[in-house]
């Protein structure tokens, strides 16, 4: 495969603030990546340079093989949906469908249709008249259905319910099986969207902390359970994710064991759990940028 997106050294500042600190890293075709973090790790201003929205303060970036800034030809192979999408306070949703094939080339407009129905989104009624849920359906519906070789979806499904969200990881999955692109994610709904990611890439105060494959990721780390004596021995010599202890109980969370070490844990009389991919994001990023490069 080839790298839809190639970042080297990039940077964004904003006076005193560093949004976006000397970030490394490459996307590639025809796959769907969660994009992580805390609220101001940086996630949405890294979305927006990569879009061609905003300038780097240092570094490159080049999106197909070229710079997003005021190129036409990368910016019409793009869709950039997030949470705060604006439209025209005298548009109705009707407006807004109609006029989409002016910026999405590859625009179904019978994808979109059944879309509207699974969305149940009220066609005739003004934007200014919709409900936060509606409004995020139809950037839900314009993200898909642009059928972009490139779509980023930055938390735009956070008015959904639980049934709409459910259809649009549905529909989403299905339709990338049919029609491959490359889709980003960004999300704090780390464990809805889990089994959707292929890669993962997780920034931390402006900083990429985790550039992984979703498969390895999720089986990288474990938590030991048991007296506290035993556990603080059975991780003496591992980098330790997280700790909690409660009396004479502790429950540490450590990078992968093998299967030798999995033996040796369970004869010391030692639990074993897997750790899911939202929870080894919160404890990799509660880690301080100091412990972590000093313990990776």
């Amino acid at each position: 495969m080839s790298a839809v997106i190639e970042v080297s050294g990039l940077s964004k500042r904003f006076k005193n603030v560093t949004a976006v600190d000397d970030v490394d890293f490459s996307v590639e075709e025809n796959t769907i990546c969660g994009l992580l973090g805390r609220n101001g790790a940086g996630k949405t201003t890294l979305m927006q340079l990569l879009t061609g929205q905003d300038f780097a303060t240092r570094g490159s970036i080049r999106v197909f093989g070229e710079t997003p800034v005021e190129n036409r030809n990368v910016l019409q192979r793009v869709c950039f949906i997030k949470e705060s999408q604006k439209y025209p306070e005298e548009f109705t949703a009707k407006h807004v469908f109609r006029s989409a094939p002016w910026f999405f080339p590859n625009w179904d407009a019978e994808f979109a249709g059944r879309l509207i129905d699974d969305f149940r989104v009220p066609l005739t009624r003004r934007i200014k008249k919709l409900s936060r849920g509606q409004l995020s359906s139809i950037g839900v519906i314009l993200g898909l259905a642009s059928r972009a070789p490139l779509t980023f979806f930055d938390e735009p499904y956070l008015g959904l319910d639980a049934v709409a969200r459910q259809i649009f990881y549905d529909r989403l999955l299905a339709d990338y099986a049919a029609h491959p692109r490359t889709v980003i994610l960004s999300t704090h709904l780390i464990d809805e969207v889990s089994n959707l990611l292929e890669h993962v890439f997780v920034i931390d105060e402006g900083r990429l902390i985790i550039d992984q494959d979703a498969d390895s990721l999720r089986g990288s780390a474990v938590t030991v359970v048991g007296t506290r004596a035993a556990v603080d021995a059975f991780v003496a010599r591992r980098e330790v994710l997280h700790t909690d202890h409660l009396g004479g109980l502790a429950s540490v969370t450590v990078d992968r064991l093998s299967q030798s070490e999995r033996v040796e844990a369970t004869e010391a009389g030692l639990e074993l759990s897997p750790v899911s991919l939202q929870q080894l994001v919160v404890q990799k990023t509660n880690i301080p940028h100091q412990e972590f490069e000093q313990s990776a």
